[in-house]
């Protein structure tokens, strides 16, 4: 099961590789992204290593680093499929939509064994789910309500700690996630990212083309 389809607390059966190629993906493509990104964040950092150290004792995952980490927020589309003005345009929007919003505070700490990876559930969503509102009301504004990628209502802030790079059950990655009880780290997020991001690596690299952010109120 996805993340989206589980409870908090709850786990899938079997794991999958992530790894495999989604439509319109290979090696050397690129794609637009708003994301929340975390540096200079050393008690996330904390709580992921807390976890990150646990799976040395399960099969092979593709542990994420304090580097890479990162909170999905929306996608935009491939940069071979986005011109330079829309996407200067959606920068703007964005901006304006975002800079409405008060920074957010959010607690990271549960741990769920997804299908594909094993996340960190956000806690509260609903600010991070407005944040995300705001990002596709942005594109929506340039490409229209109907082109804007990703269902909304299958949206669950979290933060990845690894992939999963085999097929089976999910029950190793499960007490090796449970055998620790870290303490909770408290998060907070003052800005958005427009990123351009690749997977050429088996890992989710980018560089920011947009940092947009939120009010301090």
């Amino acid at each position: 099961m996805s993340f989206a389809d589980l409870a908090l607390g709850q786990h899938a059966d079997r794991v999958h590789d992530h790894w495999w190629w989604r439509p319109g993906w290979r090696v050397g493509r690129r794609f637009y992204a708003f994301h929340v990104t975390f540096e200079d964040q050393p008690e996330l950092y904390r709580l992921a290593d807390s976890y990150r150290s646990a799976l040395a004792a399960a099969p092979p995952a593709t542990l994420i680093p304090d580097q890479w980490l990162h909170l999905t927020m929306q996608g935009i589309g491939f940069i071979d499929e986005t011109s330079d003005a829309t996407l200067a345009a959606i920068i703007e929007e964005a901006g304006k939509q975002l800079t409405q919003l008060p920074v957010v505070a959010v607690e990271f700490g549960k741990i769920v064994v997804a299908d594909e990876a094993i996340v960190m559930p956000a806690l509260p969503a609903e600010p991070l789910q407005r944040l995300r509102a705001a990002t596709r009301t942005a594109i929506g504004h340039l490409v229209g309500e109907d082109q804007v990628p990703e269902n909304p209502s299958r949206y669950r802030p979290h933060v990845s700690v690894a992939y999963l790079t085999t097929d089976g059950p999910s029950e190793p990655y499960v007490q090796a996630v449970q055998s620790v009880a870290p303490e909770p780290a408290t998060v907070s997020i003052s800005h958005v990212d427009l990123i351009e991001m690749h997977r050429d690596r088996r890992m989710y690299e980018w560089q920011v083309v947009a940092r947009m952010p939120l009010a301090r109120l």
